[in-house]
């Protein structure tokens, strides 16, 4: 009732312990974040560790199994039945579990999950993102007979539109909508609303109540029905999520991996920089430190006082360390100025000074272990002469001293280049391009920010140049979101994007034809190459250490890394210690 007076008035398994997932730990797993999540609005999800914590509030039809590393239903009772309609659509048929309910006892209904649809094309609301990755579905065909039951009628025949459909947090519909406005209007008119044409007003009014709910601060207005609740947050400094002491998922036998939460409370603390992460995990005021960089994690390891103390792990990763270039400006819309800078960049180089040589490099954004990369394309060198070489192509022209012209353009060739202040890697990177690049006269003005206010510059455009991490998964092939021109200010900051292009991604979005994805998927990297709008550098290695005392540590290559809510504590012994892992 307090929710609704608020809204109405506005892997890899590497422990050899088996849990007794209903038995929950009774001690706090405390966890280094290196950033504030900014946000919990379910909608808008603008890094990992926002994502990660919605996921704590809320849950989707289906969720990453990190055991397996697989999707495995989480609302849903199983994966969902896939049926081709003709050669343009998909059918997939879902379930919902009969216990699935919300905070207030209402059970999770396929109409819950069809508001929250349409609740991703509402203008007004911070949805572009799901807009476009869920863009896809175009109805919901609730059945009659049963609430808990539905079919999603999808444009395309991607194979992975079985897992790929229920990736994405469910809210609840009589909270958010209890006059049931939304209903009124079918998804695929939401979804085909001219962007100049005012909303319709039930749905502007909808969409004031969201806001006015402020959810992106104060996600307690909304009930989840996920395992934990937030208790406090201390922005920039701390997030502290509470087990829920009745939680419907615990009435399953058994439980699955998916709905597994054993900590009572998880305690993400904000230590931005990585000397401060480790004093804090030696004076155990943390006990999981994920994505430790190579030199910190390889310097601990060899300490023997750390060992007795910490578990260290490493797995693959799906994180590719890229460079954005602002196709907007003028002196960066040129391919092959863009191709240039790109050789001034020295992979080899970066990953053995940032990653020790651990790491994969690659030609694009898909992993070398994945069956579309495309292996015909050559690795990008270091190659100062080649960039020159490609700089006249682009119409630069050397002056006397030394500095790059082009002849209706009266600046000389000068990059600004942003990246997050507090990650070394980066830093690395734009030292070593900058050095290059001013040996060919070129001036650099690096600009290392804070992780919001890179954000914004970023989706201001303010920029010519920008380091980053783009964190992939083997599952989705659709990259609409980060280069399709409609994505154009949300998604997409290089601001890349042509008709050609969007077809192209498009086209792979939507194919479910295994050999012909293979082959636009290859075309996909060689334009990517061609264009270079982006370059990958190479992909990181995921680095994970944890107190000895923690059980049932699954890491995985797949973000965030490791499982969470999965951790339990060792029995402590009677002098109040914890025994060993056994890494």
């Amino acid at each position: 009732m307090k929710y609704l007076s608020l809204l109405s008035s506005l892997v890899l398994v590497v422990s050899a312990c088996q849990p007794d997932a209903s038995v929950s730990s009774t001690e706090a797993v405390r966890i280094r974040w290196a950033r504030d999540p900014e946000t919990l609005d379910p909608l808008t999800q603008p890094n990992q560790n926002a994502t990660d914590a919605s996921y704590l509030l809320h849950l989707g039809l289906l969720q990453v199994n990190y055991q397996t590393n697989e999707y495995a239903p989480a609302l849903a009772q199983s994966l969902p039945g896939v049926q081709v309609l003709g050669d343009s659509l998909t059918q997939l048929d879902y379930h919902l579990r009969p216990t699935a309910a919300w905070d207030n006892g209402r059970p999770v209904l396929a109409t819950d999950v069809a508001f929250t649809l349409k609740l991703m094309h509402c203008p007004g609301l911070p949805n572009e993102s799901a807009r476009e990755q869920f863009g896809f579905i175009r109805q919901l065909r609730a059945d009659p007979a049963d609430p808990r039951h539905f079919t999603l009628v999808c444009r395309g025949q991607a194979n992975d539109y079985q897992i790929t459909s229920g990736d994405f947090p469910v809210l609840p519909e009589d909270i958010l909508d209890p006059a049931h406005t939304l209903r009124d209007f079918p998804l695929s008119v939401l979804q085909d609303w001219l962007p100049k044409r005012p909303p319709a007003p039930a749905v502007a009014a909808l969409v004031r109540r969201y806001l006015a709910a402020g959810l992106a601060k104060h996600p307690g207005h909304l009930p989840g029905c996920g395992p934990y609740r937030l208790a406090a947050w201390e922005p920039n400094r701390r997030l502290l999520f509470q087990r829920k002491a009745h939680w419907w998922a615990d009435a399953l036998r058994p439980v699955p991996f998916v709905l597994q939460a054993r900590p009572r409370q998880l305690d993400y603390l904000i230590i931005p920089d990585d000397a401060a992460a480790v004093l804090a995990l030696r004076r155990q005021e943390v006990d999981v430190y994920p994505h430790v960089p190579a030199r910190v994690f390889e310097r601990l390891r060899a300490s023997e006082a750390a060992r007795s103390e910490l578990a260290f792990y490493t797995s693959p990763s799906y994180d590719v360390l890229t460079v954005g270039f602002n196709t907007q400006h003028a002196a960066l819309r040129d391919k092959y100025t863009r191709q240039a800078l790109s050789r001034l960049f020295d992979p080899v180089g970066l990953l053995a000074a940032t990653q020790l040589g651990e790491g994969r490099r690659t030609v694009g954004l898909l992993s070398p272990t994945s069956q579309f990369y495309n292996d015909s394309l050559p690795l990008l060198t270091y190659a100062p002469t080649q960039a020159q070489s490609l700089l006249r192509l682009a119409g630069w022209q050397r002056q006397a001293n030394g500095q790059w012209r082009q002849p209706n353009n009266p600046q000389p060739l000068a990059l600004a280049l942003r990246y997050r202040a507090d990650e070394a890697t980066f830093a690395t990177a734009a030292l070593q391009f900058k050095a290059a690049a001013e040996q060919l006269s070129i001036q650099v003005t690096l600009l290392p920010m804070e992780a919001a206010m890179l954000g914004q510059a970023l989706q201001a455009g303010d920029f010519d140049l920008y380091i980053r991490l783009v964190k992939g998964n083997p599952f989705g092939l659709n990259f609409e979101s980060m280069l399709h021109s409609r994505a154009i200010g949300s998604g997409n900051i290089t601001g890349f994007g042509r008709p050609d292009t969007d077809h192209l991604l498009e086209a792979i979005a939507a194919e479910g034809n295994i050999l012909r994805r293979r082959v636009l998927l290859r075309r996909f990297q060689a334009l990517l190459r061609d264009e270079m709008p982006i370059l990958p550098l190479f992909f990181l290695n995921n680095h994970l250490i944890v107190n000895r005392g923690l059980r049932h540590v699954v890491i995985s290559s797949l973000k965030p890394g490791y499982a969470a809510t999965a951790l339990f504590w060792a029995a402590a012994d009677s002098t109040g210690s914890h025994s060993p892992a056994t890494p």
